[in-house]
């Protein structure tokens, strides 16, 4: 059965793909690629739509994805420069699923919010 998880954990090749998704599914990263899937972005524009990301991270963040081939750089030659994140053929491939997950998320806010209001009464109680 090598298409289970427990089998899939045993082969060489799982801790390089445990690697992978825990890039890809970062908070930070799974919020770059969903608005990158809108369009190319300057920085500055991402920092402003990407609410709560810090400077130092949104650099830390597309610096692994461009990495990983996940997201293209290109600096135009301009005063000041201007520099375009984009989505690679790569990156494009995970949209699907990376606008899966935000939507989920999205959808799923207020049951998670009251599933943790009830843990941390219950928690809070011991």
């Amino acid at each position: 059965m090598p298409d289970t998880p427990r089998a899939l954990a045993k082969e060489p090749g799982a801790c390089r793909a445990r690697e992978i998704l825990d890039r890809v599914g970062d908070k930070w990263s799974l919020q770059v690629i969903a608005r990158l899937g809108e369009r190319p972005y300057r920085f500055s524009e991402l920092r402003r739509g990407i609410e709560g990301i810090s400077q130092r991270m949104l650099t830390v963040t597309l610096r692994g994805l461009e990495r990983d081939g996940i997201v293209s750089r290109t600096v135009t030659p301009v005063t000041p420069p201007r520099v375009d994140y984009a989505l690679t053929p790569l990156g494009l491939t995970l949209l699907t699923a990376v606008n899966s997950l935000v939507s989920w998320a999205e959808v799923h806010l207020d049951e998670i919010d009251a599933s943790r209001a009830d843990f941390d009464r219950r928690t809070a109680a011991l």
